[in-house]
């Protein structure tokens, strides 16, 4: 089983790590794109006003640019530790131990803008990009990592969905592979943003702590059955739900 999440807007900054090697990555064969994509955000970072009205930066957000331009020269971290926010508040990867990060490594890929889909522990640098900005030089985002992602993710296997919708234009799961795009629902209706992010993250860290050997959709269900997490199949055909209460 693979599990795509989403990236988070909010980052730390920092870290220990070597430079960026895209070579190392996960999906290897999404090398071009990603050259294409750093680049890009390079060469935008020697234009101040320029970078910050692409990429919709207030004054306060200046210093997102510089991390842009060292992209290629700044310290890593792995991804899972990089992202914050909710969902990445409530995974909590930092507090796991070895075998559960280990777990993250084998089975979670996290779709950035500039990287394409990255395992959890795939060092890389801060940066800001979002799926829907338009970098001049390259055709938009959407276009320009749709057919190569989907056709890297073509022998994932069994794979959870956990993206956002607009992240999962960038890669969406190829029809051969069998794949299930998770909804996250109070028992009222469909669940307000915070729950939502919250409700994956803890997803993934139940699944991570207790590291269960779910291959298909229907592992999956009696693993969170077991577990005492309301995941159920949706009416939309490829869809399940997990309910949350609020």
């Amino acid at each position: 089983m693979k599990i795509l999440l989403p990236p988070s807007e909010t980052k730390h900054t920092g870290g220990v790590g070597a430079p960026l090697q895209l070579d190392a990555l996960a999906l290897p064969a999404l090398r071009p794109q990603r050259v294409a994509v750093v680049d890009a955000l390079i060469a935008l970072s020697d234009d101040l006003a320029e970078a910050q009205r692409v990429l919709k930066l207030s004054d306060r957000q200046l210093g997102d640019i510089e991390h842009n331009r060292m992209l290629r020269t700044a310290p890593t971290m792995p991804a899972i530790d990089r992202y914050t926010g909710v969902l990445y508040d409530a995974l909590d990867a930092g507090g796991m131990d070895v075998t559960s990060r280990r777990w993250l490594s084998e089975h979670v890929l996290i779709h950035s803008a500039p990287f394409g889909p990255v395992g959890a522990l795939d060092p890389i640098p801060a940066y800001r990009l979002a799926a829907g900005t338009s970098l001049p030089g390259i055709p938009p985002l959407r276009r320009h990592w749709a057919a190569a992602t989907s056709t890297a993710l073509s022998d994932a296997g069994f794979v959870l969905d956990l993206r956002s919708e607009a992240y999962a234009a960038l890669g969406p799961i190829p029809a051969s592979v069998a794949s299930a795009y998770v909804r996250v629902v109070t028992e009222s209706g469909r669940a307000l943003n915070h729950f939502n992010k919250k409700a994956k993250g803890e997803l993934v860290r139940a699944l991570a702590v207790t590291r269960p050997r779910a291959r298909t959709e229907p592992g999956l269900l009696r693993w969170a059955q077991e577990q005492g997490i309301h995941l159920q199949r949706s009416a939309a055909a490829g869809e399940l739900e997990l309910v949350v209460s609020g």
